[in-house]
């Protein structure tokens, strides 16, 4: 979810639902140890519950990492063990790590030892021929060993030459029965499942199996989804915002936003653009995202685009 999933994002999502645990796009320990920490972990108090996700390979610089998202104030650290890009691999992080669950022990041993919060792993079942369920069993037990007790599955092997991203996110197979055995052989484990889910059915029933499900493009491209989760998941007895609802939420936040980053060069379109997906269903959504995707009106900075732009659709709900 790398320039998907920032700030903006998650305080969108968390108008949708106040309850959902949200994550960071991948962050890299260079980005941290050597770069602008503000900029990359600087969020909002009403994300909360909200994980900062690390992308690294070498225990110290991690450590120092989580160190640093702990004294920001993330409620958990996670380790990228799954993104399958070339530029991750270079970095010698993501999936490729999966290829040695000692250095992933030995990183998520060093994170623990630094910080009081969860420190968890989200991971593929395998990478490139490696078709084995004893691949995955191998790697969580060994990570186990430095004691991770939350592991997120996204159910589908990493092909590391030969595919994009998205096509990694597509092509390999999905083969949810091997998180339903991880949960099996590991029953004390907290086993979250993420990979081509999209609806609540599809939830409910990898929640007879496991702990948790992760939602990613989804919960990007058809935000509303999230809309009953705190109703369905949580027992929340509030009702959901509307879309419309929420529109009118982020205007307030969106002209604090701009009044105070504007200067340094945000745009309103690093806000609205993650909104774009609120009206995926509807009549209509086509000229809703036409409306914010304006780049006359954009240009304007005015936050009352997403009312005018909600004018387009007539929303009961």
């Amino acid at each position: 979810m790398m320039d998907w999933s920032d700030r903006h994002c998650r305080m969108f999502h968390r108008h949708i639902s106040k309850h959902t645990w949200l994550y960071t796009e991948m962050v890299t320990t260079g980005a941290l140890v050597y770069g602008d920490v503000e900029r990359h972990l600087r969020f909002n108090e009403e994300e909360h519950p909200v994980a900062l996700q690390l992308g690294g390979s070498d225990p110290a610089d991690l450590a120092t990492s989580a160190r640093l998202g702990e004294k920001w104030g993330y409620d958990e650290i996670n380790l990228n063990c799954g993104c399958p890009s070339e530029r991750v691999q270079k970095g010698a992080f993501g999936a490729c790590l999966m290829a040695e669950p000692q250095l992933v022990a030995d990183c998520v041993k060093a994170m623990r030892d630094a910080v009081s919060i969860d420190v968890t792993v989200k991971h593929r079942i395998g990478i490139d021929d490696e078709q084995s369920y004893d691949f995955v069993r191998d790697f969580v037990g060994k990570v186990a060993e430095a004691g991770c007790t939350t592991f997120i599955v996204h159910a589908r092997n990493a092909i590391l030459k030969g595919l994009s991203p998205k096509e990694n996110r597509e092509i390999p197979p999905l083969k949810y029965e091997y998180a339903y055995q991880l949960k099996r052989d590991f029953p004390d484990f907290e086993i979250i499942i993420n990979g081509g889910i999209k609806t609540e059915a599809e939830i409910d029933e990898h929640l007879k199996h496991l702990d948790g499900v992760m939602l990613g493009r989804e919960a990007y491209h058809n935000p509303y989804v999230m809309a009953s989760f705190d109703q369905r998941y949580y027992g929340d007895s509030s009702a959901p915002k509307t879309r419309e609802q929420v529109l009118e939420a982020m205007i307030p936040y969106i002209q604090a936003q701009l009044a105070q980053y504007g200067p340094l060069g945000l745009k309103l379109n690093s806000i609205t653009r993650h909104m774009l997906g609120i009206m995926t269903g509807l009549p209509g959504a086509r000229a809703f995202r036409q409306t914010l995707s304006d780049s006359k009106k954009l240009a304007l900075g005015d936050a009352q685009l997403l009312l005018e732009a909600a004018a387009r659709l007539r929303i009961t709900a």
